[in-house]
């Protein structure tokens, strides 16, 4: 045997345990950190809190069910009636979060929009299924709408975690 294929044939198992204890321990980490927030039960006290508030009228600067909500009042609301403090808008929201693809959005998550093409404007709590909540604009209420559909899919931006 050559010198240069002993090197190879006496590193290359020891290299490949290795990065499968890398990638089994990244792997399980990660699914208990999740499997933490899902099942937290301040999570689900915003979700029903969120739901609990379809039906009350838009109503800009408001966080409160007595004199409506803007997107992210009703958002700030929900976490604080869980006991959380977030902060209030839409953009130190969207700073505050940590990123989450689309595709792996888990219910209680915040989904960001950008309305107007320049800056994002718009976050929802997302429910599941591609459904979120959110108090949508001036004249509206509070209700669940579908990621899928082609106004709200255009606009998505990312999803946020707290």
């Amino acid at each position: 045997m050559k010198n240069g294929q002993y090197l190879y044939k006496k590193h290359t198992i020891p290299c490949l345990i290795g990065i499968l204890i890398l990638l089994v321990s990244g792997c399980s980490s990660s699914q208990k950190s999740y499997r933490q927030y899902s099942t937290n039960p301040k999570y689900q006290q915003i979700i029903s809190t969120a739901k609990a508030q379809i039906g009350k009228p838009y109503h800009y600067g408001g966080t409160s069910p007595k004199t409506g909500f803007d997107c992210s009042g009703l958002i700030n609301f929900s976490y604080k009636k869980a006991g959380l403090t977030i902060p209030r808008t839409t953009t130190q929201l969207y700073k505050a979060s940590s990123p989450v693809e689309k595709r792996y959005l888990k219910r209680g998550d915040l989904v960001f929009f950008r309305i107007n093409r320049r800056k994002i404007s718009h976050v929802g709590l997302y429910l599941g299924n591609g459904k979120f909540v959110h108090a949508p604009s001036s004249g509206k209420r509070v209700n669940i709408a579908n990621m899928n559909d082609k106004y709200w899919r255009l606009r998505f931006t990312r999803g946020g975690r707290i």
